[in-house]
């Protein structure tokens, strides 16, 4: 029974075009193919990834918060209560008006002070601004150190300028070193962020993230079998060339600099756009759906990979519509922040007072409280 499902998994026809067998790429003449069996190496290698990345935010992150002067909002802490925290634990963190009416009867606490208490307990539970940048310093080193290292990879390949160089001889393609490590380095990156999204900061684009994470997974792995090694490094570089931007404009965001993050935030918008939305589909898709079919008839393989990008393109379709919404907020002067970021409830005793009072009412209100001018904020 496994070896029927092994077979079948392995058939030429769903990874070939027709006509070729996995003996036309086994290694001959000094000529080296990618093989499934060297993915196997991804795997301990996210692992180090991981500690790699633990060492890297203890002893490089952590300090260049300190010298940024990364500073942690002062949250007050919900004081213990049986009756909220399990209503919190149990049926959810933001009760409607209706529960907050039980659960002030229930606990002997006026309906304020429950609200109060919930929002106190939710701040408890949001990570760190520190745990916030060390990630973020964490990507922005591995995306830019990937993205470097990729231009080196394709810049002197000829399908780097002329696309339909790109399946010239497919799949008779040997593989060379450079293109053995930038896979095996990305992949399992890309494995180590899988491995950690369940403690990394979750944000609102949480399940997206899961479906980026494996549709990508799953692309670099199949790119490697059926030996779409070329238009795999394309791929993997233009998605590099702007998410270390995005990162390094998180970072300045978490230290308060805040012209910085917002001029770093334009930049990564253009190249994100230019890239994703322009680039992705009218040149790197159309070379993988095109061009193919010039050579030799849809496969299983083909549809495959281009089912998988169409994910991809729809991510980014997504994300596009959030930084076109943070690029509104920049222009009309708000703050721009990470729309994917579930944004920090502020506490302080006199802001819940005068949301209570009337001091507020010249002021628009969030979460009960007054909106503060962002212009008071620290800019760099």
């Amino acid at each position: 029974m496994l070896q029927t499902l092994y077979d079948y998994f392995w058939w030429e026809r769903l990874w070939l075009p027709v006509n070729l067998t996995w003996a036309d790429l086994e290694d001959r003449d000094g000529r080296v193919y990618a093989k499934a069996s060297d993915l196997y190496i991804t795997l301990p290698l996210a692992l180090l990834f991981l500690i790699i990345r633990y060492f890297f935010e203890l002893y490089v992150a952590t300090p260049l918060a300190a010298l940024l002067n990364v500073k942690e909002k002062t949250r007050l802490r919900a004081p213990p209560n049986a009756i909220l925290e399990h209503f919190y634990l149990t049926s959810g963190k933001q009760p409607k008006q209706a529960e907050v009416e039980l659960l002030s009867r229930q606990s002997g606490l006026s309906g304020r002070q429950v609200e109060r208490w919930f929002r106190r307990r939710r701040n408890q539970d949001r990570p760190s601004l520190l745990k916030k940048f060390r990630e973020a310093s964490w990507r922005f080193t591995f995306y830019l150190i990937a993205f470097i290292a990729g231009m080196a990879v394709i810049v002197d390949k000829p399908w780097f300028y002329d696309m339909r160089k790109v399946w010239e001889g497919y799949p008779i393609q040997s593989m060379i070193p450079s293109q053995y490590w930038y896979y095996m380095i990305e992949l399992s990156f890309y494995w180590s962020l899988l491995f950690s999204i369940a403690s990394d900061v979750k944000r609102k684009d949480f399940k997206e993230q899961i479906i980026h994470h494996v549709a990508t997974i799953i692309l670099i792995s199949f790119s490697w079998f059926a030996n779409y090694i070329r238009a795999g490094t394309l791929i993997m570089a233009l998605h590099d060339s702007s998410d270390y931007l995005l990162e390094s404009a998180k970072m300045f965001n978490y230290a308060g600099w805040k012209n910085t993050c917002n001029n770093i935030f334009i930049i990564f918008a253009i190249v994100f756009i230019i890239t994703r939305l322009v680039i992705l589909p009218f040149w790197i898709l159309h070379c993988t759906l095109v061009y193919p079919l010039e050579l030799y008839p849809a496969f299983f393989g083909y549809y495959f990979f281009n089912v998988m990008m169409g994910v991809l393109q729809t991510l980014h379709i997504f994300w596009a519509y959030l930084i076109l919404r943070m690029a509104h907020k920049f222009i009309t002067g708000k703050l721009v922040e990470d729309e994917r970021s579930d944004r920090d409830e502020t506490e302080s005793s006199e802001g819940e007072e005068a949301a209570a009072g009337g001091g507020a009412k010249s002021r628009p209100l969030a979460n009960g409280h007054p909106i503060l001018n962002n212009n008071h904020r620290k800019n760099d």
